[in-house]
């Protein structure tokens, strides 16, 4: 049976998978559209397994917050491409899982694939393979993060302006007269958007590792002492300077976004003062796409060359 450019376009329409990979299945099935959609899915697990040993380090972070259910997170799914992960239905795919971490509330990612992917009837995992052969990338759902609802909790997102590549989630303790206030929201927004820009490790210095605090006074103590400063002064000297470390590394010790001279607890004061509330920074996550991952490199004298043989 002679297999039509309208045949590979309705198998493409059904599946979304590229048109040689359509035409093939079409040509093994004899023409039989829904044979060939099984093939497709045959060789899309297939397919998955064959991509898998490929580096993702590109793709997506994607902060979300449920009206309904009052959970806020971050998901992010890998893929080999910048490319690829503009891809509106790797987008939609992403969005999709968003929803079913904040309404199912998997332990982890392995608990996450196992479940019925929306009204789909096929599991994450499934669905995944689906995307794989679509996309023609590996594809990897790597971390989530999820914030229970919790009375009194108000919770901000943000995501970068190169949307995808960096999302913020704070969470706020609030009195009970300033649950959905808008200036508490803008103010966790506010804070989300400094996240983002200066990438903090703890939200206050009661936070900070005992060790780790140890280890900073010792640096900064060897620094005075190289500096022939009086061995007297040199503790006072020592405790003033981790004023700048607790400045780096501690949320509320940070530049406020909106007014770099005042701190963000300063901020959190003034806006107390001015709603007669109590508002409280207790945590925050920030996911950067590919953070920590190894970069996939093309030689692209080599894609080359695999092509013309």
């Amino acid at each position: 049976m002679a297999i039509t450019a309208s045949d590979i376009k309705a198998l493409r329409d059904k599946t979304g998978v590229g048109m040689m990979e359509c035409k093939k299945a079409l040509t093994e099935a004899n023409g039989d559209i829904e044979q060939a959609i099984v093939l497709l899915r045959e060789r899309g697990i297939a397919a998955a397994a064959k991509k898998a040993s490929r580096i993702a380090a590109e793709g997506m972070v994607y902060p979300f917050y449920c009206d309904q259910c009052g959970v806020a997170g971050i998901i992010e799914v890998n893929t080999e491409t910048d490319f690829a992960a503009k891809n509106e239905k790797f987008a939609d795919f992403v969005k999709g899982l968003s929803v079913m971490i904040a309404k199912e509330a998997p332990a982890d990612v392995d608990a996450l694939v196992k479940l019925a992917y929306l009204d789909s009837g096929l599991t994450v995992e499934q669905e995944l393979n689906n995307m794989i052969l679509t996309i023609g990338e590996n594809i990897k759902i790597r971390r989530f993060v999820r914030y229970a609802a919790a009375a009194n909790s108000v919770y901000a997102i943000y995501n970068h302006h190169m949307a995808g590549k960096v999302a913020v989630v704070t969470k706020l303790e609030v009195s009970d007269n300033l649950v959905g206030n808008d200036a508490v929201q803008a103010f966790g927004k506010d804070i989300c958007m400094g996240v983002a820009a200066n990438r903090p490790e703890f939200v206050s210095s009661d936070e900070v590792p005992a060790e780790r605090l140890d280890s900073e006074r010792e640096i900064l103590k060897a620094q005075v002492m190289n500096e022939g400063k009086p061995a007297a002064v040199a503790d006072k000297i020592v405790n003033g300077r981790l004023g700048k470390f607790y400045e780096e590394v501690c949320l509320v010790d940070q530049p406020y976004i909106r007014d770099m001279k005042i701190s963000v607890k300063a901020q959190a004061a003034e806006l107390q003062k001015q709603l007669g509330g109590e508002i409280k920074v207790v945590a925050f996550t920030r996911y950067e796409c590919g953070e920590g991952l190894e970069k996939r490199e093309d030689n692209f004298a080599e894609e080359v060359e695999k092509m013309m043989k």
